[in-house]
């Protein structure tokens, strides 16, 4: 069985409460029981956003999701919280573990336990998931690469504001922009700063490489949710938050597609996003996790939700769509950042 494209609307809710399926290389198994969800921040306006969508669309799918827990970026509470929710009867746990180096441990105990894992935009390194309901996230860096080269013009200087290493997301970001640097556009000089995904280190290392190199004139945040606000605020210091046509003006893209990101792009403080689908994946990883409960299985292939299931290691990946957000599209309406109230 198949279920509908994904967009928001009764038709589609119905479909998936009937169907419970989103490929049809499906195979349909039984039972039922509590859905476990670990919510890795708080610290983050796209995972808040996330956040929001996971008890309505709970509720629209008829899952028997748990009282949430929030790990706060922090591994150990991550594992106590799982430990939690399986002690109170979860036969399915959604995670998003932000080191993904160090949940192995947990994983292997989930599997001999029996207990399927979705994990949420963070793919394990090591360790059995059911599915993980991500993007292509080396696209992200290809598609920030290839903006920022084509408005520097293959020449000049651009600081990169990365995740932490220790998360697959911000390797795959990290190795796909340089990759593309290196390759597209040698004439770029790029200066990587870790962030571990916290905004303040960001504003410092920004602030410190624009003090060092006033001729910066490109910026890569690899997540605009902790990034955004002190990116903005450190370029508005320099004098250097003035419109794109104007000589002083810093390109940046980002990684997210939150709101505040697209109202960034509308004032041209900032050029351009990838939108990551917060909504599908609330969506998506409810779903699987439904899926988990009752027994079936999928296999790798093409969707009819616009994306594709690929083999890993470890499990299965569903990879969902993740748009290029600039002012020529900024106020598409399918955009799950527009859609957020």
């Amino acid at each position: 069985m198949k279920l509908g494209p994904a967009v928001a609307g009764a038709a589609l809710l119905a479909v998936v409460a009937a169907c419970g399926s989103s490929t049809p290389t499906a195979s349909e198994g039984s039972g039922g029981g509590k859905v476990g969800i670990d919510h890795p921040r708080a610290d983050s306006d796209f995972w808040n956003s996330y956040m929001k969508y996971v008890p309505q669309i709970a509720g629209e799918l008829k899952v028997d999701l748990m009282p949430a827990t929030n790990s706060q970026n922090d591994v150990t509470k991550l594992v106590n919280n799982v430990q939690a929710l399986t002690g109170q009867g979860a036969k399915a746990v959604i995670m998003a573990p932000q080191d993904t180096g160090a949940i192995a441990t947990t994983l292997q105990t989930l599997e001999n336990k029996k207990i399927p894992v979705v994990t949420v935009d963070t793919r394990p390194d090591k360790g059995k998931v059911y599915m993980v309901v991500r993007a292509d996230n080396r696209a992200y860096g290809t598609k920030a690469c290839e903006f920022l080269g084509e408005k520097l013009g293959g020449k000049g200087k651009v600081v990169e504001l990365m995740g932490a290493l220790s998360s697959i997301n911000g390797r795959d970001r990290a190795e796909a922009f340089r990759e593309c640097m290196k390759t597209k556009f040698p004439g770029i000089t790029v200066f990587e700063e870790p962030t571990e995904w916290e905004g303040s280190k960001a504003a410092s290392m920004l602030q410190t490489r624009l003090e060092q190199n006033p001729d910066v004139k490109g910026v890569y945040m690899h997540a605009g949710g902790v990034h955004l606000a002190p990116t903005l605020q450190v370029l508005k210091q320099k004098g250097l938050l003035v419109p794109p046509d104007d000589p002083k003006h810093v390109f940046v893209v980002s990684n997210d597609g939150i709101p505040q990101e697209f109202e960034a792009i509308r004032k041209g403080e900032i050029d351009a996003t990838v939108s990551q689908p917060a909504d599908l994946y609330a969506r998506y990883a409810l779903f699987y996790a439904k899926a988990a409960v009752e027994g079936k299985t999928f296999k790798p292939g093409a969707t009819d939700h616009d994306s594709t299931i690929i083999q890993l290691p470890n499990g299965l990946e569903d990879q969902l769509p993740a748009p290029l957000v600039t002012k020529d599209n900024v106020d598409d309406k399918n955009l799950w950042g527009n859609q957020v109230k």
